[in-house]
């Protein structure tokens, strides 16, 4: 299992500002993410990544102080990857049955640009309090974006109810995909299916 710790995610050592900057630390989180993906967290070293990055470790350390800072940034962009795809897919104008077999395309694709690296954060790399926060943006947009779904159908605005059913259904749809990509599982069609299924009976239209 991950570690928790409980002090605040690792930051960048400084921003990047000029276009050729952000480009290499672009390239250095890339880098970061494949070997996660590919060689889990024992891989995970800062003389590997500057080596796929094709980057100096002076180049990687004036940007990142530690590999903390570096899985910190891993994980906002896979969050920030999450949160992009499912703002394409809204509930207006589609029946249940389509708006779930588009949510769960957008997010296993999401989850497949590095098949292996969700569970390495899950399982092994070092994780903060703060990605836990039920007040924090993340938090509070992805579950209002299931709230206004599930209220979608209900015909109505969303009410406390509906946020307690964004829970179940976020945490249904997480724990799916999340475990098939612990078991290599993440582009198994059946199992897409199925996914596809159980949303659209919660949503309310048999299949």
């Amino acid at each position: 299992m991950s570690t928790r710790i409980t002090k605040q995610p690792s930051v960048m050592r400084k921003e990047p500002r000029q276009a050729r900057s952000r480009a290499t630390v672009e390239t250095i989180v890339q880098a970061g993410a494949r070997i996660l993906s590919d060689e889990g967290w024992a891989g995970f070293t800062t003389n590997r990544i500057a080596e796929l990055a094709g980057v100096s470790i002076g180049s990687l350390y004036q940007y990142f102080p530690d590999k903390l800072s570096l899985v910190d940034a891993i994980r906002h962009r896979h969050l920030d990857d999450s949160i992009t795809v499912m703002r394409e897919v809204r509930a207006d104008g589609l029946s249940p049955g389509k708006f779930a077999a588009e949510l769960v395309r957008a997010v296993v694709a999401a989850h497949s640009i590095y098949p292996g690296l969700h569970r390495v954060l899950l399982d092994e790399a070092p994780s903060s309090e703060v990605y836990r926060n039920p007040s924090s943006e993340f938090e509070i947009e992805y579950l209002s974006y299931y709230a206004n779904a599930v209220a979608t159908y209900r015909k109505r605005q969303p009410n406390a109810a509906d946020h307690v059913a964004a829970r179940v259904l976020s945490d249904a749809i997480d724990g799916v995909i999340h475990n098939a990509a612990r078991r290599g599982a993440i582009d198994d069609p059946a199992v897409q299916k199925e996914l596809v299924r159980l949303v659209t009976l919660y949503l309310g239209e048999p299949n």
